[in-house]
């Protein structure tokens, strides 16, 4: 998709949550971790919204609360207590994440708060216990500089990271949470909407992703760090994009909302020359069970089986607009399923802009435009559920198609792993935000941030310049460590485990990006094990050309150790007694090729013994006992 996107007046502000790496959670003593084991303790619940000071309820609030779900939320006593159960009260704020995030703060030239008074925010998805998240701004109005440009910095706050979802079960109706992520320190980062191209989205999120982690003090791997995005073009509307895990991913999210407001525009367009307005958009709907009697769809045909019901609503003048695409994949029609299910509490809907199929006949087709008397240039939609849901289902269609003649509804959405988006709730409002009346307020005093400013981290450009001299580095290789996250990894190994720096370097960026895109979740596996690793290779215990193997190993085997991967793939290293004799059989199986090529086999034969024994023996161990044992011929 190419845009011109100052032809556009496209505008994106960026929000970057990272997870803290210090003591412990924001507002107890429990530590940051995740456990895998079997919840220890469970609990049932179900959230309601509050009425704000002043008698208002969020939209996005009531929203959730409209689903009817409960939440069962899983615990174990390591790393959950009793304030995350919303069964004591919070314990002071931690300092430690205090400190960091006015480090990062004083990074990107921001000006701290005199003092950090807590606000909840309304969050009643079940994310949460209490019903809401904490969260604090701890410096306003700075900036930092991407290439040429000057980019605002709005915020810097600091929050409680959320429960993390691990399933539903009872047919959707009860969601499971993990409490253990909830209450870890998250610093929230924001920018002005001053970003005017995807691929400048990306490069800004890259260069706070940089300050964040020359602190020395934010977690890493996958889930720790998410980028929401608001997106904005002229005529269209201001969208929140939440969980864009992967920096990569950007600049196609941006790209892809893009071409979604301006399909959503050109949809708009088209119905104001039909002529269609929003009062021919009603809610009559017509039972349409008997049309699919005999069917052979599979979906509808299980409705029926189990008494379920069949609706269908007639929308004037929108055949063709629901089969046309806004992004990959991702059609007009998508956008009103997405309302059904979320609304509905369905699988989805079928409509007329592409029927005949799923087993659905042009006969049924013909029978169904007949029972709500649609015309040609109408669309139908249908769905099969319980009455109940297939009517919220509907509603929720109908008011989808009734904001098309406006164009772009504002509204929140959460990112997919192809960059594509999907419905996730309405934008929330002003009275989403209420003071925090259990924790008082924390002075920022003049003498910690004189002393913070005086120990601020070592900035990007300088450590990569010391990189290149202090290791020896090329520039590629030290911008390349820069931009990873695995720096503080990089410089330990480097100093203490015996390997080359520039081998460290190299398998630490280019290795671990080719294996994180096969497929191996390279999150998995720790600094400690990956020191272990280098400092086993230092020792002469593990073969240079091993390290991949052990690392992907590690990463699909959780909570095994080193000694556990050497062995599982039979990478122990050989005495020179073994090599060899592993040596001298290889030599005997080869020795006409010897006797013919004299010195010049020698390649043929290190080739073949490094066959046999890689990721077992060195190269420069091979090397020399094979030109002891050629010396005789």
């Amino acid at each position: 998709m190419a845009f011109d996107y100052a032809k556009i007046g496209l505008k994106v502000g960026l929000e970057i949550h990272q997870q803290l790496n210090v003591n412990s959670k924001l507002f107890c003593s429990c530590p940051p971790e995740l456990f895998k084991e079997d919840p220890e303790i469970t609990f049932l619940r179900r959230l309601r919204p509050t009425q704000s000071e002043l008698g208002q309820i969020d939209p996005a609030a009531f929203f959730e609360f409209q689903k009817g779900v409960r939440i069962l939320y899983e615990a174990n006593r390591k790393s959950s207590c009793l304030v995350e159960m919303d069964e004591e009260p919070p314990h002071p704020i931690n300092l430690d994440a205090v400190k960091v995030v006015l480090t990062a703060s004083l990074m990107m030239n921001m000006q701290p708060v005199d003092e950090v008074h807590v606000m909840r925010k309304t969050v009643i998805d079940g994310s949460n216990t209490t019903g809401f998240q904490r969260t604090c701004i701890i410096a306003l109005d700075g900036w930092i500089k991407v290439g040429d440009k000057v980019i605002p910095m709005q915020a810097a706050s600091l929050e409680e990271d959320a429960a993390r979802k691990t399933g539903t079960q009872d047919e959707g109706k009860t969601i499971r949470y993990r409490i253990d992520r909830l209450g870890i320190p998250l610093i929230e980062v924001a920018t002005a909407p001053v970003i005017y191209s995807p691929q400048e989205a990306q490069e800004v999120a890259l260069a706070i992703g940089r300050i964040l982690r020359d602190t020395g003090k934010v977690m890493r791997g996958l889930g720790t760090i998410r980028q929401d995005l608001n997106v904005s073009i002229p005529n269209g509307a201001l969208i929140e994009i939440k969980g864009v895990q992967e920096l990569e991913l950007i600049s196609t999210v941006v790209e892809y909302e893009v071409a979604r407001q301006l399909g959503l525009i050109s949809i708009k367009e088209e119905l104001v020359k039909r002529g269609v307005t929003a009062d021919v958009l009603r809610q009559d709907f017509v039972d349409v069970s008997g049309v699919f009697s005999a069917t052979k769809c599979k979906v509808v045909k299980k409705a029926i089986d189990k008494n379920q019901k069949i609706f269908a609503v007639k929308l004037p003048g929108f055949a063709g607009l629901l089969g046309r695409e806004l992004m990959p994949n991702f059609r007009f029609g998508t956008e009103l399923s997405d309302r059904a299910k979320f609304w509905g509490r369905v699988g989805g809907i079928f409509h007329t802009d592409e029927m005949p199929n799923y087993g659905i006949t042009i006969e049924e087709v013909e029978a169904l435009r007949k029972s709500v008397g649609a015309g040609e240039s109408d669309a139908v939609v249908f769905v099969a559920d319980t009455a109940e849901n297939v009517l919220d289902a509907l509603r929720a269609v109908v008011e989808r198609a009734q904001e098309a003649l406006a164009g772009v509804p504002a509204e929140t959405r959460t990112a997919k792993d192809d960059g594509t988006t999907r419905y996730m709730r309405p934008r929330p409002g002003a009275a989403r935000m209420y003071p925090e009346t259990d924790i008082p307020p924390q002075v920022i005093t003049d003498e910690l941030i004189a002393k913070i400013s005086a120990n601020l981290p070592e900035p990007a450009d300088k450590r990569q310049a010391r990189l290149t001299k202090q290791y020896n580095l090329n520039e590629k290789l030290a911008k390349q460590l820069i931009d990873s996250e695995y720096i503080a990894v990089f410089e330990e190994a480097a100093k203490t485990s015996g390997v080359a720096p520039s081998t460290v370097a190299a398998f630490l960026t280019e290795t671990v990006k080719a294996l994180q895109r096969d497929g191996v979740h390279i999150g998995h596996v720790s600094d400690e094990q990956i020191l272990g690793i280098f400092k086993a290779v230092g020792a002469g215990e593990l073969a240079k050309e091993a390290i991949a193997d052990v690392f992907s190993w590690l990463a699909k085997n959780e909570d095994k150790t080193l000694q556990d991967a050497v062995s599982a793939l039979g990478l122990k290293m050989l005495t020179e007694a073994e090599l060899a004799s592993i040596i001298d059989r290889i030599i005997n199986a080869n020795k006409q090729q010897i006797d013919k090529f004299g010195k010049s086999a020698f390649g043929m034969l290190m080739g073949a013994v490094m066959k046999e024994v890689r990721g077992k023996a060195t190269p420069e161990t091979v090397n020399k006992i094979l030109k002891q044992k050629l010396v005789s011929f």
